[in-house]
């Protein structure tokens, strides 16, 4: 299995251009493996079992995602709630503790411009602001947080400007699996 885990959280990828070409730039990466939760899970019911086990066999995660009215799509809020339930609360001493220092990125992608994304600008709250919801979780379930990677004018980019943003995906990706590892000492204990 992969290091490198990309769990896409997108509503409909076959409509999307900006997070479709990130993850397509993403797939290129010979150690990331990108696992499209929503058609995985149309329904939304999560497999916990499996999605437990695919986490316990990575060393760094990614949550892909468009920002959606100021939020996560409801798909990664019900895989948030059945999978870190069970990692966290549930079972922490069997399999939680496991992923203790496992390094987290977001990847999103959101239809304005970064002026938007400011206290005095069209949407009120920073891009930081709307991502403490989703920091916070990582923080309780101590996962290393790390930069966030951010596509402002999602839905507006040229193709030009989407393979451009797909590139630097990229070489965001490879500096950061390059730059951290997850803790193994915790691993069988």
């Amino acid at each position: 299995m992969s290091k490198t885990l990309v769990l896409l959280f997108h509503p409909d990828i076959t409509r999307s251009c900006a997070n479709a070409a990130l993850s397509t730039a993403a797939s290129q990466l010979a150690e990331v493996e990108i696992f499209d939760v929503q058609q995985a899970y149309p329904n939304g019911v999560i497999d916990t079992d499996a999605e437990v086990h695919r986490l316990l066999g990575v060393e760094r995660i990614v949550l892909q995602y468009p920002i959606q009215w100021y939020a996560t799509p409801p798909i990664l809020k019900a895989w948030l709630d059945a999978v870190l339930t069970r990692l966290f609360y549930i079972n922490y001493e069997s399999e939680g503790r496991k992923l203790r220092g496992m390094p987290i990125m977001v990847s999103v992608t959101a239809g304005n411009s970064p002026d938007a994304y400011s206290q005095g600008g069209r949407n009120m709250f920073t891009m930081s602001e709307l991502l403490a919801p989703v920091r916070a979780t990582a923080h309780r379930c101590d996962l290393t947080w790390n930069t966030p990677f951010i596509v402002y004018r999602a839905n507006q980019l040229s193709r030009d400007e989407l393979k451009d943003e797909g590139t630097r995906y990229v070489e965001v990706l490879k500096s950061w699996i390059s730059s951290t590892g997850r803790r193994r000492s915790d691993i069988g204990q």
